[in-house]
């Protein structure tokens, strides 16, 4: 494979090739998300894991035809 000695030297002639190519290196950013779209997705699967929380409740507690109904009527009554 490598001696103890060759890999420091690939690596050093590989930073030299690099900054005598001319290309400007530009700083690397920590994250690509802000905190606030960060927070805003948070919040998004936290109101969806609730949502499928209580969805599964609702089945356990009424089982599948009463729950099915249910949604059923809902969409009735809002959509026509």
């Amino acid at each position: 494979m490598f001696a103890p000695g060759e890999c420091v030297y690939e690596i050093a002639s590989m930073k030299a090739l690099h900054r005598a190519s001319g290309t400007p290196s530009r700083p690397m950013h920590k994250s690509i998300a802000s905190p606030l779209t960060s927070r805003w997705l948070i919040l998004g699967g936290a109101v969806s894991a609730l949502a499928l929380a209580g969805t599964l409740s609702m089945w356990a507690h009424f089982g599948t035809v009463v729950f099915f109904e249910t949604i059923r009527t809902g969409f009735v009554a809002c959509f026509g």
